[in-house]
């Protein structure tokens, strides 16, 4: 798998390094198509810019998160907030290197797998991938169908053939241009943050343990139950089709093609990323917090996004807590299934070269998670929904390492990223975190698969 070195054609002095010349741009219908005003002062760019880290929170505030979240804070109070802190803080870094490998580069990171290794790893790599973003859509679905069964006693099974139509939704938004996308998303952030600002105020939380639990404890790690559900936390943050899909999205802004232009465009980027993945953290710590604050300490272990949901007003003493919850999920799962589409069509596009109608990439995607979700939930209702919900994020845990370490691997080369490669520290930190998320991702499919129980038999 060496590279051929052949020469870049970019003007911004990228350097060698790809074995493929550069493909058409992904999303090719909303490429550079937001312009940056080139006069403007700092906050004026950096409402251009504001967008795709919006786009790329919403996958980490998905309904997969809630329920470690939720037990979590149900078990163990406040202890593990620092973990959801320190896997915020990995997902910033690893989004940060995506952002950067689009702007450098021109490439998204299919793209750059694509030509980088030769075709049959490549094929491998999408294979791997279409199964988590499947994966990711089927956490979407049921926890979609979920909020709608909570709020409406609408059957799961309904439920889940309800959220095929967000297909319509994510096509009208796609024909209206890319900012309509982005301002969609946004609402449905506000109204998830809405909801769990209202959850923190009704819960009344210790706020002095709040903060303090912001600095790690070592009971975490001597705590096999605490370090189990840490892991859980850890594993399941940093989602990889994020990565695909920020590193295409970054480039639908339309900023100088010089050195000057990418790096003001991944200055910008990077405190849009920051920015939105902030908001990411407030609500996952918030479903800790609500968890600990209502729950614990009462006897409550609560796992079960529909258990939280019928707790949460019997326990905090207001009526309109349990419909904030599912309203909050429900925005959630619709808000995750329409980044999931881009991804999914990025994705496809970038290894294979394959353009589809994106409804129709859509359609497919979607029938991939809902066949196996109206099956599971026909048969054996919620107990196989959650259960469903579990394998999703194992699936996904399973991917996560085919993305990031090519992700890394590319912006640490500096023939691929020229003046743009990662600097020394950011190396160092990015394989780093990249060797952490790989043995946690490890440990937490042992313990899945109960082979660390058979490993101790032996």
């Amino acid at each position: 798998m060496s590279d051929s070195g052949q020469q870049s054609n970019s003007p911004a002095g990228v350097a060698t390094g790809w074995r493929r010349e550069k493909s058409a741009p992904s999303l090719p219908e909303v490429h550079r198509s937001i312009l940056i005003p080139r006069q403007a002062g700092f906050w004026r760019k950096l409402f251009a810019f504001a967008g795709p880290g919006c786009l790329v929170a919403v996958g980490y505030m998905d309904p997969g998160n809630w329920a470690t979240d939720l037990a979590g804070g149900s078990q163990f109070g406040y202890t593990l907030l620092s973990v959801i802190l320190i896997s915020n803080l990995m997902a910033i870094l690893l989004q940060t290197l995506s952002l950067r490998l689009g702007i450098a580069t021109g490439r998204d990171l299919a793209q750059a797998c694509r030509d980088h290794f030769s075709r049959p790893v490549g094929l491998m790599l999408w294979f791997v991938c279409e199964l988590a973003i499947a994966a990711c859509d089927l956490a979407e679905v049921i926890g979609s169908a979920i909020a709608l069964n909570l709020l409406f006693g609408i059957p799961l099974v309904w439920g889940v053939i309800i959220t095929a139509l967000d297909v319509l939704v994510v096509l009208y938004l796609q024909n209206r241009g890319f900012r309509l996308i982005e301002a969609f998303v946004i609402t449905l952030i506000a109204i998830i943050g809405f909801c769990f600002l209202a959850e923190i105020i009704f819960s009344k939380p210790n706020l002095p343990q709040v903060f303090r639990a912001l600095v790690p404890s070592p009971q975490i790690v001597v705590n096999p139950e605490m370090l189990y559900i840490a892991i859980g936390i850890l594993g399941a943050t940093v989602m990889p089709h994020n990565l695909y899909l920020h590193s295409s999205v970054v480039q639908t802004r339309k900023y100088e093609q010089t050195s000057e232009g990418k790096r003001e465009a991944i200055k910008f980027g990077t405190l849009d990323t920051i920015i939105s993945l902030s908001m990411a953290f407030f609500v996952n710590a918030a479903i800790l917090i609500v968890a600990a604050a209502g729950f614990y300490g009462k006897g409550f272990k609560v796992s079960e996004i529909q258990d939280a949901y019928h707790l949460l007003s019997p326990v905090l003493g207001v009526q309109v807590a349990s419909v904030l919850f599912a309203i909050a999920l429900l925005a959630s799962g619709q808000n995750s299934t329409l980044t999931g589409t881009l991804a999914g069509q990025i994705v496809m596009e970038g290894f294979l070269n394959l353009r589809l109608r994106p409804w129709l990439r859509r359609l497919i995607t979607r029938l991939i998670a809902i066949v196996p979700a109206v099956i599971v939930t026909a048969i054996s209702g919620n107990t196989g929904a959650n259960k469903l919900l579990i394998l999703s994020q194992v699936i996904l845990s399973l991917q996560l390492s085919f993305a990031v370490i090519p992700l890394v691997m590319f912006t640490s080369d500096r023939r691929k990223m020229g003046q743009f490669v990662n600097p020394p520290a950011l190396k160092i930190a990015a394989w780093m975190v990249t060797v952490v998320i790989v043995v946690l991702n490890i440990k937490l499919l042992a313990d899945q698969f109960g082979l660390t129980a058979l490993l101790h038999r032996h």
